[in-house]
């Protein structure tokens, strides 16, 4: 089989997914679609401030950019276990509208600057909008459960459900325990506690991703449990590259992205590589890169500093070799249950992709 260009791939099967996410969020609000959605009104919707407060915003957010893996996860894995993923293809956009919400919320409560090259979604139409977008698109996924009830028996749909629900508590728990870390609040953290916060964090979308691509396939519990740690691992791996990109990734690469730099620096962020640097430096290097964290510092001197303790100690090797070691170890369970064909190739190239990434 020809080797496989992940990031062309990526880029079309993006355009399929924006249209997807259209179907279901229109950029243009009519009176059909609030009844679609909300039912048919008791008085009379506000189309006006449906358009501005929701369509808008979440609009000016999605065209950005993004990546969306997860959905292309979802699809790939659906076919990997003999699924079919045109008739499925509507769940796909879940974890990814998920994943838009969260990370909506998430610049407001670290008080971020910059997202895909912009100002932050609540710097451009303030907290409160982008607060109850977020609220909008953690929710709107259960429209795609209630119109599509019929291609599936009631006991697929509740396992599909149950999936979504679980993995939504996880999602809020993981992003409590990395806001307590980022306050400085925990005296000392656990490589095993990092990878825990993760899997529930960046890791369960993944995870949510797959395991209802597995369920609609038609897999035994066994399956689904077995996908579903492998797209974890994934979810896990990405967010350790992610973090290791925030200190790494070099001026002109950085522009091309959008990108801040050393913004984890700023958030005073507990990354897998500030955890095992903690674990081995010297009292006074410890005590020196706790304080520039704790100080949640926009200097780039500082910024500088820190990341050359990391360096010191080898923390970004570290990271480099722990994300690959946790998705060569997921991948080997779960690979004997996938369907061999370009579906199985493709999640195998993506998996190297997520942990080698650039960007």
């Amino acid at each position: 089989m020809a080797e496989i260009d992940i990031m062309e791939f990526l880029k079309q099967e993006r355009k399929r997914i924006d249209a997807i996410i259209e179907r279901w969020i229109p950029r243009k609000v009519s009176e059909e679609y609030l009844e679609f959605l909300l039912g048919k009104a008791k008085w009379r919707y506000s189309l006006e401030a449906f358009q501005h407060a929701i369509l808008d915003p979440i609009w000016e957010f999605l065209d950005r950019g993004g990546k969306r893996w997860r959905p292309v996860l979802f699809l790939l894995v659906n076919e990997a276990l003999g699924g079919d993923p045109r008739k499925v293809e509507d769940f796909c956009i879940i974890p990814e509208l998920i994943h838009e919400g969260t990370i909506i919320v998430d610049d407001i409560e670290d008080k971020g600057e910059l997202r895909r090259g912009k100002p932050c979604l609540h710097l451009i139409f303030g907290e409160d909008i982008a607060i109850n977008v977020g609220n909008f698109l953690y929710f709107l996924p259960l429209v795609v459960f209630r119109e599509k009830r019929d291609l599936f028996p009631p006991s697929v749909y509740l396992k599909a459900y149950e999936t979504y629900i679980q993995e939504m508590i996880n999602v809020s728990v993981g992003q409590g325990t990395d806001i307590y870390w980022h306050q400085g609040k925990a005296s000392e953290i656990s490589e095993e506690e990092y990878l825990q916060m993760c899997a529930n964090k960046t890791g369960c979308l993944a995870r949510m991703a797959a395991k209802l691509a597995a369920i609609f396939a038609g897999a035994s519990d066994e399956v689904v449990e077995k996908v579903g740690s492998v797209a974890e691992a994934l979810g896990v791996a990405f967010q350790i590259q992610d973090d290791i990109l925030d200190v790494t990734l070099k001026g002109e690469k950085r522009e091309i992205f959008g990108k801040a730099f050393g913004n984890d620096i700023k958030e005073g962020k507990r990354s897998l590589m500030v955890i095992y640097t903690l674990q081995h430096a010297t009292e006074n290097d410890r005590r020196r890169l706790l304080e520039i964290l704790d100080k949640h510092t926009d200097d780039v001197e500082e910024k500088l500093e820190a990341i050359a303790i990391l360096e010191k100690y080898g923390a970004i090797e570290y990271a480099k070799r722990r994300a690959r070691e946790l998705v060569s170890q997921a991948w080997s369970k779960a690979e004997p249950l996938l369907r061999e064909g370009e579906a199985k190739e493709k999640l195998r190239a993506f998996a190297e992709f997520l942990i080698t990434r650039e960007f």
